[in-house]
């Protein structure tokens, strides 16, 4: 009994977790939807005066984009701006040919009149915290926007964000991730599903109680005094775009999120570049919890709410663990429901967990509706797109659990950079970029093992029991086999 007694209590334990997660994301559903009611009455500087324009520095950290420079520099150049009042830093960190053929590139930018410099680095000391530190030593901007390599700004992007540091207290301008290859895949639409139910439900949902959020590592600009006062930029975990957030609002800097303003991205293409961006997100988020965790809650400063979604926000990752736990027990516990029938009212208790799922279909719902509209068919829609989403993201929970652990155990790891393939609308042009991951890991193979065992999760449905079996977790386990079998396949067998 002491095993099943264990089993029970891990399971019920990581239950309860879910449950309180997803309580904290139906707080802020409410908080997002209270904050469409409201109007936007923010200071913002009046660019039809010079001297309200201020000196901004655009920084764009690079390493090894040969297929994408090209586009990124040719539409950072198509800012509108005035020129006087802008520079541009390549931080160029890269190994390989794109180095020159982006210096050739710079050099034709800056006959335009473009203040655009190419810096170089020695080594790629702090990886991309690193090359942002040593480009702020000589930026002349009072502010600093940042953009990753797969990322194009509209043209009226700094009109757009500029404006709001009227307000001497905002240190960060937020804006919202699009997606130029949404419909690409499968793999795409399930990444594009999780990332605007960040950008609206949850960055929305903190923002607008003034809960802490992150600057999300590009698409934003940072004042540059709030960097400084909060330390500059640090190295030491994977994630340094939310170490560095959370060390500025601790200094009592406010973040301004934009919804309404969209920077388009590219989403990874293939399975081996989302697996190495998820598994960098979800170390990060740990490596964040380990070393913010006491700062949060020793602060005098900020209220226990924020304090408590503070905590849950670090843990966002965390929840893999008690995803991929709650997985592996259910069918020892399909076994243990059948097998001692006193413990009967407990599993009639455990039935009401459900609701975690309620709440993040109903949470979910709110953000698929603002992207594709409301109605009875895209509602349709959005049942299969909202389980093909919770599959195939449970099909990623042993990676992410692992990434988690390492990142709680302060195991330290090389900076992995996200593959960049500039799709446009050949299904096959990613096939020869050369930075893809050409073997799985071992991982790959225990998901599919994974997959067999929850294929043997769904027999079992079948055979337990003396009234005909007991599918109460079929569903359950059918989603775990697609996500587990899918993410095996495509890792293994497919490239996208």
């Amino acid at each position: 009994m002491v095993l099943e007694y264990t089993i029970i209590t891990l399971y019920t334990i990581s239950l309860v977790l879910i449950l309180l997660y997803a309580l904290a994301q139906l707080n802020l559903l409410l908080n997002y939807l209270r904050a469409r009611k409201k109007n936007d009455n923010s200071p913002k500087f009046d660019f039809t005066n010079p001297d309200e324009i201020p000196f901004v520095t655009i920084q764009l950290p690079v390493f090894n984009e040969l297929y994408v420079m090209e586009r990124l520099l040719n539409n950072i150049a198509k800012l509108e701006y005035p020129r006087e009042k802008l520079e541009i830093q390549v931080l160029d960190d890269s190994t390989d040919e794109s180095v020159e053929s982006t210096a050739k590139q710079i050099e034709e930018l800056q006959k335009t009149g473009l203040d655009i410099q190419h810096i170089r680095r020695e080594n790629r000391q702090g990886f991309k915290a690193g090359a942002l530190k040593e480009g702020l030593k000589t930026a002349k901007g009072e502010f600093i926007a940042i953009f990753d390599a797969d990322f194009l700004p509209e043209t009226n992007w700094l009109l757009e964000t500029v404006p709001y540091f009227k307000n001497p207290e905002i240190g960060v301008v937020q804006t919202r991730w699009g997606h130029i290859n949404r419909n690409y895949s499968t793999l795409t639409k399930i990444q594009a599903f999780a990332l605007d139910a960040h950008f609206t439900l949850e960055q929305v949902g903190r923002n607008s109680q003034g809960h802490f959020i992150n600057f999300n590592g590009t698409a934003g600009i940072w004042r540059k005094e709030c960097i400084y006062d909060a330390g500059n930029w640090e190295g030491d975990t994977l994630t340094e775009d939310l170490d560095l957030s959370y060390r500025a609002q601790l200094k009592k800097w406010k973040f301004k999120y934009l919804e309404n303003v969209v920077t388009p991205a590219e989403l990874p293409v293939v399975i081996s570049a989302a697996r190495s961006q998820q598994f960098r997100w979800n170390k990060g988020g740990a490596e964040n919890f380990q070393k913010m965790l006491k700062r949060i809650i020793t602060s005098n400063t900020i209220s226990l709410k924020t304090k408590i979604h503070g905590t849950l926000h670090l843990l966002n990752s965390s929840m893999f663990t008690c995803i991929f736990l709650v997985a592996i027990l259910s069918i020892p516990m399909l076994y243990i429901k059948n097998e001692y029938a006193h413990l009967r009212i407990y599993f009639l208790v455990m039935s009401f967990f459900i609701v975690s799922t309620i709440i993040f279909f109903i949470c979910y719902w709110f953000m698929y509706k603002k992207t594709y509209g409301g109605g009875f068919i895209n509602f349709i829609k959005y049942i299969g797109a909202f389980f093909a989403f919770f599959s195939i993201a449970m099909g990623f929970s042993l990676h992410n659990t692992i990434a988690v652990l390492e990142g709680h155990i302060g195991k330290k790891s090389e900076f992995v950079r996200t593959p960049k393939f500039n799709i446009k609308s050949l299904k096959d042009s990613w096939k020869t970029n050369k930075y893809i991951r050409k073997k799985p890991s071992l991982h790959v193979i225990i998901e599919g093992l994974l997959a067999v065992y929850f294929a043997f999760g769904m027999y079992s449905a079948f055979i337990v029991g003396d009234q005909g079996g007991d599918f109460g977790l079929f569903p359950f386990h059918l989603m775990l086999f697609v996500g587990f079998g899918y993410v095996f396949y495509k890792s293994l067998f497919s490239k996208a």
